[in-house]
């Protein structure tokens, strides 16, 4: 079942043709360098390069994939959650196209696809299990009981953990994608020289980084106003074992208290390398078995859309030309 899959959440125009699980091309056309100049991401600057770079990108897909869009057999698209204008982009796109070619439209969660990220290249990756799904906007543990059925356990009560390492990399000085460059720099943390607060939270799968990342600004505010020097790889270092610390401890809890014996790790945040490696080595301490995407799967593309569409569509999940695009849904809608 060819798919032509679009994503437009945020930054990332991206496209992509697959077949089930496996993905036949994948192009992803990036506003990184235009956003480095505001330090992040300006939503009407988004819209409009989404607009056009959109149409571009989905004929390198088709063509990387040695295909024309009558071979398709169906258009997926990411329709929530996100930035309203940059998702409207894609969802009207894709309605277009669908209609012109008389093939099924197919809605994906940004969440869902994130998760499905790891089919790509896991084969023996099934349901059920507990993924950790961690990325600028979200910080979501959830029970994956089936492709298409997910059962949300913890969430973040504010902030998101890539929001808490992107505004503390800009405290820093660091350039956008703050969390990615923060991650570079970071060397060996001091947790004696800069303390932390671990935050509590009356639901015990929950998280909450707001509160850390204010700690973490007033800590270098402070110290500016002093004039005493920040030893920034190691501040960097300090707040990502703290980050992780928090995302670890409540994965594994949950997974233990639930019952799971497999663990995957989706979103942008997926790429953290302390992130990555510590899971990995306390799952394998375990007994569990960990999977986690590559890292050109784990930011935002369009090969994760086309997968969990695949499985979206298996499931009855289709829609027609009054699609709109919505700006927050949680992963567990039905």
């Amino acid at each position: 079942m060819l798919i032509l899959a679009i994503e437009s959440s945020c930054d990332e125009t991206a496209a992509a043709v697959t077949n089930g699980r496996q993905v036949l091309s994948n192009i992803v056309a990036t506003q990184i360098e235009e956003h480095k100049i505001y330090g992040g991401v300006v939503p009407e600057v988004a819209s409009r390069r989404h607009a056009e770079a959109i149409s571009r990108v989905c004929d390198e897909a088709i063509k990387a994939a040695g295909i024309t869009y009558r071979d398709l057999s169906a258009i997926a698209v990411t329709f929530a959650p996100g930035l309203i204008g940059a998702l409207l982009v894609g969802v009207n796109f894709a309605k277009g196209l669908a209609l012109s070619l008389n093939i099924p439209l197919i809605p994906v969660h940004h969440l869902r696809s994130h998760i499905a990220a790891n089919y790509i290249e896991n084969d023996e990756l099934s349901p059920p299990f507990l993924c950790l799904t961690v990325s600028g906007g979200n910080t979501v543990l959830c029970e994956v009981t089936d492709y298409t059925v997910f059962k949300k356990i913890g969430n973040t009560t504010d902030d998101a953990a890539g929001e808490c390492f992107d505004k503390t990399a800009r405290a820093l000085g660091l350039d956008y994608p703050g969390g990615v460059n923060l991650d570079k720099i970071a060397t060996e943390a001091n947790t004696e020289k800069y303390i932390l607060p671990t935050p509590r939270l009356q639901n015990e799968y929950d998280f909450s980084f707001s509160g850390l990342k204010t700690a973490a600004i007033n800590i270098l505010h402070n110290a500016k106003q002093k004039g005493e020097e920040i030893d920034i790889p190691v501040f960097a270092a300090t707040i990502r074992q703290k980050v992780c610390d928090i995302l670890i401890e409540k994965t594994l809890l949950a997974a233990e208290n639930l019952g799971y014996k497999t663990i995957a790790l989706a979103g942008g945040v997926s790429a953290n390398s302390e992130l990555r490696s510590r899971m990995e080595a306390e799952c394998k301490k375990r007994g569990f078995k960990f999977y986690r995407p590559s890292l050109k799967f784990c930011g935002d593309n369009a090969a994760m859309v086309g997968v969990q569409g695949y499985y979206e569509f298996l499931s009855g999940n289709t829609a027609g030309s009054d699609l709109n695009a919505v700006a927050t849904l949680p992963i567990d809608y039905r």
